[in-house]
Protein backbone atom coordinates (compact mmCIF):
# COMPACT_ATOMS: atom_id res chain seq x y z
CA UNK A 1 0.00 0.00 0.00
CA UNK A 2 1.18 3.15 -0.77
CA UNK A 3 1.00 6.17 1.52
CA UNK A 4 1.50 8.86 -0.75
CA UNK A 5 -1.71 8.50 -3.06
CA UNK A 6 -4.02 8.95 -0.30
CA UNK A 7 -5.49 12.88 0.02
CA UNK A 8 -7.54 12.02 3.79
CA UNK A 9 -6.32 10.44 6.61
CA UNK A 10 -9.56 9.59 8.78
CA UNK A 11 -8.85 9.28 12.37
CA UNK A 12 -9.99 6.92 15.56
CA UNK A 13 -9.22 9.42 18.31
CA UNK A 14 -9.81 7.42 21.47
CA UNK A 15 -7.31 4.26 21.27
CA UNK A 16 -5.74 5.56 18.29
CA UNK A 17 -4.19 8.85 19.15
CA UNK A 18 -5.57 9.56 22.70
CA UNK A 19 -4.53 6.40 25.77
CA UNK A 20 -7.75 5.90 26.48
CA UNK A 21 -7.23 2.68 27.81
CA UNK A 22 -5.38 4.52 30.64
CA UNK A 23 -7.57 7.57 31.12
CA UNK A 24 -10.31 4.91 31.58
CA UNK A 25 -7.87 3.32 34.09
CA UNK A 26 -7.18 6.22 35.95
CA UNK A 27 -10.77 7.27 35.83
CA UNK A 28 -12.24 4.47 37.48
CA UNK A 29 -9.96 4.30 40.64
CA UNK A 30 -12.26 5.45 42.52
CA UNK A 31 -15.06 2.81 41.92
CA UNK A 32 -12.19 -0.25 41.41
CA UNK A 33 -10.77 0.54 44.49
CA UNK A 34 -13.58 -0.54 46.57
CA UNK A 35 -13.71 -3.80 44.78
CA UNK A 36 -13.22 -6.56 46.79
CA UNK A 37 -12.56 -8.78 44.39
CA UNK A 38 -8.97 -9.28 42.23
CA UNK A 39 -9.30 -6.74 38.95
CA UNK A 40 -6.66 -6.97 36.40
CA UNK A 41 -6.28 -4.13 33.97
CA UNK A 42 -7.66 -6.45 30.93
CA UNK A 43 -10.68 -7.58 33.44
CA UNK A 44 -11.66 -3.78 34.31
CA UNK A 45 -10.86 -2.81 30.30
CA UNK A 46 -12.84 -5.70 29.23
CA UNK A 47 -15.63 -5.27 31.26
CA UNK A 48 -15.98 -1.43 30.38
CA UNK A 49 -16.12 -2.64 26.45
CA UNK A 50 -18.95 -4.88 27.48
CA UNK A 51 -20.60 -2.35 29.41
CA UNK A 52 -19.63 0.69 26.50
CA UNK A 53 -20.69 -1.36 23.55
CA UNK A 54 -24.25 -2.30 25.15
CA UNK A 55 -25.34 0.63 25.61
CA UNK A 56 -24.38 2.56 22.77
CA UNK A 57 -26.36 0.35 20.81
CA UNK A 58 -29.63 0.60 22.96
CA UNK A 59 -29.05 4.14 23.44
CA UNK A 60 -26.91 5.44 20.37
CA UNK A 61 -28.15 9.48 21.08
CA UNK A 62 -26.86 9.42 24.17
CA UNK A 63 -23.90 11.90 24.73
CA UNK A 64 -20.52 9.50 25.00
CA UNK A 65 -19.95 11.47 28.32
CA UNK A 66 -23.81 10.61 29.21
CA UNK A 67 -23.06 7.17 28.35
CA UNK A 68 -19.79 6.95 30.37
CA UNK A 69 -21.57 7.75 33.37
CA UNK A 70 -24.39 4.63 32.96
CA UNK A 71 -21.09 2.48 31.93
CA UNK A 72 -20.31 3.39 35.49
CA UNK A 73 -22.97 2.83 36.96
CA UNK A 74 -23.15 -0.40 35.40
CA UNK A 75 -19.73 -1.56 36.47
CA UNK A 76 -20.40 -0.49 40.10
CA UNK A 77 -23.36 -2.77 39.79
CA UNK A 78 -21.46 -5.94 38.01
CA UNK A 79 -18.77 -5.80 41.50
CA UNK A 80 -21.45 -4.82 43.81
CA UNK A 81 -20.09 -1.45 45.08
CA UNK A 82 -23.23 1.26 45.74
CA UNK A 83 -21.87 4.92 44.10
CA UNK A 84 -24.00 7.84 43.33
CA UNK A 85 -24.84 9.88 40.27
CA UNK A 86 -22.55 12.49 41.10
CA UNK A 87 -19.82 9.96 40.97
CA UNK A 88 -20.92 8.16 37.76
CA UNK A 89 -21.36 11.86 36.11
CA UNK A 90 -17.57 12.46 37.25
CA UNK A 91 -17.15 9.69 35.28
CA UNK A 92 -18.55 10.79 32.91
CA UNK A 93 -16.63 13.80 32.44
CA UNK A 94 -13.06 12.00 32.48
CA UNK A 95 -12.28 11.86 28.83
CA UNK A 96 -10.94 15.59 29.23
CA UNK A 97 -8.25 13.93 31.27
CA UNK A 98 -7.38 11.01 29.01
CA UNK A 99 -3.80 11.48 27.79
CA UNK A 100 -2.31 11.41 24.27
CA UNK A 101 0.28 9.21 23.40
CA UNK A 102 3.61 10.38 23.12
CA UNK A 103 4.18 10.19 19.17
CA UNK A 104 0.19 11.38 18.66
CA UNK A 105 0.95 15.80 18.61
CA UNK A 106 4.41 15.30 16.43
CA UNK A 107 3.08 12.42 13.88
CA UNK A 108 -0.04 14.73 13.57
CA UNK A 109 1.54 17.86 13.08
CA UNK A 110 4.01 16.31 10.30
CA UNK A 111 1.12 14.27 8.22
CA UNK A 112 -1.10 17.69 8.26
CA UNK A 113 1.81 18.88 6.02
CA UNK A 114 0.84 16.03 3.28
CA UNK A 115 -2.58 15.34 4.11
CA UNK A 116 -6.54 16.42 4.94
CA UNK A 117 -6.73 15.41 8.57
CA UNK A 118 -10.31 14.30 9.85
CA UNK A 119 -11.83 12.73 13.13
CA UNK A 120 -14.41 9.97 13.12
CA UNK A 121 -15.24 9.66 16.62
CA UNK A 122 -17.39 7.76 19.23
CA UNK A 123 -17.63 11.21 21.44
CA UNK A 124 -19.12 13.94 22.19
CA UNK A 125 -18.28 17.44 20.66
CA UNK A 126 -17.06 19.14 24.17
CA UNK A 127 -15.10 16.04 25.01
CA UNK A 128 -13.70 16.19 22.00
CA UNK A 129 -12.48 19.62 21.86
CA UNK A 130 -10.28 19.02 25.77
CA UNK A 131 -8.96 16.23 23.25
CA UNK A 132 -7.78 18.26 20.73
CA UNK A 133 -5.56 20.30 22.70
CA UNK A 134 -3.46 17.58 23.81
CA UNK A 135 -3.48 16.63 20.38
CA UNK A 136 -1.66 19.72 18.99
CA UNK A 137 -3.32 20.10 15.28
CA UNK A 138 -6.37 21.44 13.34
CA UNK A 139 -8.56 18.82 12.11
CA UNK A 140 -10.02 19.93 8.33
CA UNK A 141 -13.30 18.10 9.94
CA UNK A 142 -14.70 16.69 12.57
CA UNK A 143 -17.54 14.06 12.72
CA UNK A 144 -18.69 13.22 16.22
CA UNK A 145 -21.03 10.18 17.41
CA UNK A 146 -22.94 13.59 18.92
CA UNK A 147 -23.11 15.18 15.47
CA UNK A 148 -24.96 11.79 14.14
CA UNK A 149 -26.88 10.53 16.35
CA UNK A 150 -25.22 6.87 16.46
CA UNK A 151 -22.13 4.96 17.56
CA UNK A 152 -19.85 3.32 15.50
CA UNK A 153 -19.79 0.04 14.53
CA UNK A 154 -22.49 1.66 12.99
CA UNK A 155 -22.35 2.23 8.98
CA UNK A 156 -24.55 5.28 9.79
CA UNK A 157 -20.99 7.13 11.21
CA UNK A 158 -19.39 6.27 8.18
CA UNK A 159 -22.12 6.90 5.67
CA UNK A 160 -22.24 9.90 7.41
CA UNK A 161 -18.34 10.89 7.15
CA UNK A 162 -18.03 10.17 3.56
CA UNK A 163 -21.12 12.14 2.22
CA UNK A 164 -19.69 15.04 4.63
CA UNK A 165 -15.91 14.39 2.59
CA UNK A 166 -17.12 14.42 -1.16
CA UNK A 167 -18.69 17.94 -0.53
CA UNK A 168 -15.15 18.89 0.67
CA UNK A 169 -14.04 17.06 -3.02
CA UNK A 170 -12.74 13.63 -1.09
CA UNK A 171 -13.81 11.08 -2.40
CA UNK A 172 -13.63 7.37 -1.15
CA UNK A 173 -10.60 6.66 -3.12
CA UNK A 174 -8.72 9.78 -1.28
CA UNK A 175 -9.02 7.95 2.15
CA UNK A 176 -6.90 5.90 3.96
CA UNK A 177 -9.02 4.91 7.44
CA UNK A 178 -6.61 4.84 10.33
CA UNK A 179 -7.67 3.34 13.63
CA UNK A 180 -6.73 1.05 16.22
CA UNK A 181 -9.99 -0.63 17.27
CA UNK A 182 -10.76 -3.59 15.02
CA UNK A 183 -14.67 -3.82 16.59
CA UNK A 184 -15.28 0.12 15.76
CA UNK A 185 -13.43 0.46 12.64
CA UNK A 186 -11.82 -1.92 10.57
CA UNK A 187 -14.92 -4.29 10.44
CA UNK A 188 -17.44 -1.05 9.02
CA UNK A 189 -14.47 -0.17 7.03
CA UNK A 190 -13.91 -3.13 5.09
CA UNK A 191 -18.11 -3.05 4.88
CA UNK A 192 -17.58 0.21 3.44
CA UNK A 193 -15.24 -0.32 0.84
CA UNK A 194 -12.65 1.80 2.74
CA UNK A 195 -8.61 1.23 2.38
CA UNK A 196 -7.56 1.32 6.04
CA UNK A 197 -4.61 1.72 8.20
CA UNK A 198 -4.03 -0.01 11.72
CA UNK A 199 -2.54 1.41 14.49
CA UNK A 200 -1.47 -1.79 16.20
CA UNK A 201 -1.21 0.18 19.79
CA UNK A 202 -2.12 -3.16 21.62
CA UNK A 203 0.65 -4.91 19.52
CA UNK A 204 2.38 -6.06 23.08
CA UNK A 205 -0.79 -7.14 25.04
CA UNK A 206 -3.31 -10.03 24.77
CA UNK A 207 -6.69 -9.09 23.44
CA UNK A 208 -8.86 -6.52 22.68
CA UNK A 209 -8.89 -4.36 25.61
CA UNK A 210 -11.52 -1.83 26.18
CA UNK A 211 -13.09 -2.77 22.85
CA UNK A 212 -15.10 -5.80 21.87
CA UNK A 213 -13.59 -8.86 19.99
CA UNK A 214 -14.37 -8.20 16.28
CA UNK A 215 -15.66 -11.87 15.75
CA UNK A 216 -13.95 -12.75 11.92
CA UNK A 217 -10.56 -10.50 11.65
CA UNK A 218 -11.43 -7.34 10.16
CA UNK A 219 -9.09 -6.87 6.96
CA UNK A 220 -6.40 -4.24 6.46
CA UNK A 221 -4.12 -2.85 4.08
CA UNK A 222 -1.10 -1.81 6.20
CA UNK A 223 -0.37 -2.25 9.97
CA UNK A 224 1.70 0.03 12.26
CA UNK A 225 2.50 -0.52 16.01
CA UNK A 226 2.61 3.33 16.12
CA UNK A 227 1.69 6.75 14.64
CA UNK A 228 5.71 7.34 14.74
CA UNK A 229 5.91 4.17 12.59
CA UNK A 230 3.33 5.58 10.27
CA UNK A 231 5.24 8.75 9.94
CA UNK A 232 8.79 6.82 9.42
CA UNK A 233 6.69 4.72 6.38
CA UNK A 234 5.56 7.83 4.62
CA UNK A 235 9.06 9.32 5.11
CA UNK A 236 11.06 6.24 3.66
CA UNK A 237 8.36 6.43 0.57
CA UNK A 238 8.85 10.37 -0.44
CA UNK A 239 13.05 9.71 -0.23
CA UNK A 240 12.72 6.81 -2.45
CA UNK A 241 10.21 8.64 -4.59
Amino acid sequence: MQLTKYKALTFDVYGTLIDWETGMVNGLKPLTDKVSQSLSRDDILEAHAFHESSTQSQTPAKTYSQLLATVYKRLAEEWDVPVDWAECLAYGKSVQDWPAFEDSAGALQYLKRYFKLVVLSNVDNASFAHSNQKLQVDFDAVYTAEDIGSYKPSQRNFEYMLANLKRLHIEKGDILHTAESMFHDHAPANICGLDNCWIYRRHDKEGFGATMHPGDMPSYGVMFKSMADLVKAHQAELESA
